[in-house]
Formats: structure tokens, C-alpha cells, sequence
């Protein structure tokens, strides 16, 4: 089949669909952005990023307290996850309204979110101004998983885990395992 150019766009896909929660230090106030911009961007030493505009209110209470996580929500929270996404932190509290409840952190000053069962703390290394989104580099200074999710070699079974997907303004699921990195040579 011959292939039709389109417009410059964001076409990659899928993407992860996340939720990070942040907290700003001096008032307390907390919030939840829902974000399908992130991904890693370093193995050694770990680092992720997500990418959010800066007329968001997540993205002023990040930069001001230097930390953030990211929580992994399952199909589940399919629901709050996208009410997360539309409403504005300023006029609600996303925890409260959502029926989402805040666990404490480890080693950041930013909030948990305990339904989710995998929950990344980071601390923000940089900020890198792209256009529309600024990237927010956070290095992974401790991850939380739930027992039930782990592998014998506590890795994340992502059929339990049950993540969502981004794609193309759509939410979808994870299907299945089809290999592990390196099959192809055995």
C-alpha cells in the first residue's frame, strides 16, 4: 500500500498514560495531572520525564518544589484518570473529588497515589523548554510496586499491572506479552 504524508504531529504511539502528583512545599496544596508526554529518558542512572505546558498548575508547583511522581494507574481508574486530566487542580482537589487517596513518600516531598499500584518518585534534575510542553527530567530516587504485580525476580507483570495506554487521543489497554528483549536470537 502507498503511504500518505501527513501534517507534523505527535504521531508516536502508544504511549503510557499516567498520573503524577505533586505537592508545593510552602502550602501544602496538592495536585494530580493525568500525562501520556512521558517516558525514559536515561537507564544509568534512572530517569523519566514528563512533558506538561506551562499555563498548567502541576507544572508551577513542580518547578517550585524540584520533585514529582509518577503513578502508574491501572483500567481500573480508567474513569478518574481521565477526569484528571479535564479538570483544572486550581478549581478542585483532584484527591478529594476523585475519590483518590494520598500516600506518603519515601524520599520526595510529592504525594503517592495509593490506588495506583506503581508509584515512581523522582527528583527534578532539569527543565527543558520545548515549545507548547516543557520536559520535566526527574531522576528515580525510589519506585513502590505492589506485591501482587511481581515476577519470582520482582520485576512488574504487566497483565496484572493492567496499564493504560495512550493512543492518538484514546485510551487503550495492554494486550499481551508477545517476547522478551533478545528472543529472536534463540
Amino acid at each position: 500500500m502507498p503511504k500518505i504524508p501527513l501534517s507534523n504531529r505527535e504521531a508516536l504511539y502508544p504511549v503510557p498514560c499516567v498520573l503524577v502528583s505533586c505537592r508545593d512545599g510552602e502550602t501544602g496544596r496538592r495536585n494530580i495531572i493525568t500525562v501520556a508526554w512521558c517516558g525514559v529518558a536515561s537507564s544509568e542512572p534512572p530517569i523519566l520525564y514528563v512533558s506538561i505546558r506551562p499555563s498548567r498548575l502541576s507544572h508551577a508547583m513542580i518547578k517550585k518544589s524540584r520533585d514529582f511522581v509518577i503513578n502508574v494507574p491501572t483500567l481500573e481508574l480508567l474513569k478518574e484518570v481521565d477526569l484528571c486530566g479535564t479538570v483544572s487542580g486550581s478549581k478542585v482537589d483532584k484527591f478529594d473529588s476523585f475519590g483518590l487517596h494520598e500516600e506518603a513518600p519515601a524520599v520526595v516531598g510529592s504525594p503517592l497515589i495509593k490506588e495506583c499500584p506503581v508509584n515512581i518518585e523522582c527528583r527534578l534534575k532539569e527543565i527543558v523548554s520545548l515549545g507548547s510542553h516543557d520536559m520535566f527530567l526527574g531522576e528515580v530516587v525510589r519506585v513502590h510496586a505492589e506485591s501482587g504485580l511481581l515476577n519470582k525476580d520482582n520485576t512488574i507483570d504487566y497483565g496484572k499491572a493492567r496499564p493504560i495506554i495512550y493512543n492518538q487521543g484514546e485510551y487503550w489497554g495492554l494486550e499481551n506479552r508477545l517476547g522478551a528483549y533478545g528472543f529472536s536470537r534463540s
